[in-house]
């Protein structure tokens, strides 16, 4: 490496030399070549760029733009994979998301239906209750008739043996009354009970 600049180096000053050799010949300049500033100005520029080429500057300076361009590479990699994520956490929020909809709106279905059958089962329990009330007291009722009925029969008996009693007792003696009373009663009585 080092020889391949130092043959470089070489090359190119003897090509600036040569060069400036010809152009003051060509301009028609009096001044010998070493006494030329431009001459120097150029073989200083060429000395510089010789250092630069045997310090390995343009290797460090594409080693810097490769390190740089290689990290800009891998931030974009990064940037795209970042995305990547961000999206696949975005798709798996979105799901969670739907599902939990779906979940809600199944338990709001669950909860109309469970309120459904509760509402028909009070109903139904409601009207047979009302239906056991209802034929209780049409028992209660006809209890209270029959109880009523034989109370007005028991009455009625009682008032028409007393009657027939009253009448019996004006219009007979008094030994035909009592066996006829006595008759009638226990008849009336047997009929009865």
């Amino acid at each position: 490496m080092h020889s391949a600049v130092k043959t470089l180096t070489a090359i190119a000053f003897a090509g600036f030399a040569i060069s400036g050799a010809a152009i003051a010949a060509d301009a028609g300049y009096d001044t010998p070549l070493w006494k030329d500033t431009s001459v120097w100005v150029s073989l200083g520029f060429l000395i510089v760029i010789g250092m630069f080429l045997m310090m390995g500057v343009p290797k460090s300076i594409a080693g810097a733009l490769d390190g740089r361009a290689q990290k800009i590479a891998d931030e974009l990699d990064q940037a795209r994979r970042m995305r990547e994520e961000a999206q696949e956490i975005l798709a798996q929020y979105q799901r969670r998301q739907r599902e939990a909809e779906s979940e809600a709106e199944a338990i709001i279905d669950q909860a109309k239906k469970d309120a459904q059958r509760i509402a028909d089962e009070a109903r139904n329990k409601i009207n047979e209750q009302i239906a056991r009330r209802a034929k209780a007291a049409e028992e209660k009722i006809a209890r209270a008739e029959a109880q009523a009925l034989s109370e007005v029969r028991s009455q009625t008996a009682d008032l028409a043996i007393a009657t027939a009693e009253a009448t019996i007792k004006s219009r007979l003696d008094q030994g035909a009354q009592s066996a006829i009373i006595e008759k009638a009663i226990d008849e009336l009585r047997n009929k009865m009970h």
